[in-house]
């Protein structure tokens, strides 16, 4: 039985939630104390949170920073908020989809079911962690963890994302508009700007492991990820 995990404030929801779930044979877990969010996480394991954005002391983007440290577990949002912003803020913290209230339950089931399926059944195989490797960088996309010599840093899904790219296409180039579709399904969400931020990010989590230089621009066609580390191991 799949357990799911409920962060939401407004109680009305919360167990039109939860009764619809257990009509589909699953064990839901609602949150009632959101200043012991992660406690409750970590007593319940669950294999998927529903997540609202506003909640008391600490907000949805937090939580769902706190759950990644943990776990690499589906999270979805639930919230009333339909900006773009929001909906993009909501993918950088770590969460895999989103749901603009109100919903329609069916919505809400066929999200969960692709994101189990995504997780645990038939699209995620049984193979052993991932893990990339590259001149001795390794990257492990489950973890948003990227490991150079003796040190580690932690990434966003977005930066993991990119990295994963960029170390597939080495030594080729990694074009701006594959990044952009696998960043985001729906570009409007996107700026001109905003693949620019998230590289500058992923320079600085590499220069935080003493790697510098290492992505290069290639003007008019993308990005590529020169193996400059080469010889720093110890």
């Amino acid at each position: 039985m799949t357990k799911i995990l409920i962060i939401e404030d407004d109680p009305k929801i919360a167990s039109y939630l939860e009764s619809y779930l257990i009509k589909y044979n699953h064990q839901v877990i609602v949150i009632e104390k959101f200043n012991q969010v992660i406690e409750e996480f970590k007593a319940h394991d669950p294999d998927l949170v529903l997540l609202d954005i506003n909640l008391p002391y600490y907000d949805g983007y937090y939580w769902c920073r706190q759950i990644r440290n943990l776990s690499i577990c589906p999270v979805i949002f639930i919230s009333a908020r339909t900006g773009e912003m929001d909906q993009v803020l909501a993918i950088e913290n770590g969460g895999d989809d989103y749901i603009t209230k109100p919903f329609s339950p069916d919505i809400v089931m066929a999200k969960i079911r692709s994101q189990l399926r995504r997780a645990y059944g038939e699209y995620a195989g049984n193979q052993q962690e991932r893990v990339l490797t590259l001149a001795g960088l390794k990257l492990y996309p489950e973890r948003h963890e990227l490991h150079f010599a003796e040190s580690s840093v932690e990434l966003t899904k977005n930066e993991t994302t990119i990295l994963e790219l960029l170390i597939d296409r080495h030594p080729r180039v990694a074009g701006r508009e594959d990044l952009l579709e696998k960043l985001w399904d729906d570009q409007m969400f996107v700026d001109d700007n905003t693949l620019n931020v998230n590289m500058t990010r992923v320079r600085r989590k590499l220069k935080d492991l003493g790697i510098n230089e290492a992505v290069e621009t290639i003007r008019g066609s993308g990005y590529r990820l020169n193996t400059v580390w080469q010889g720093q191991q110890q």
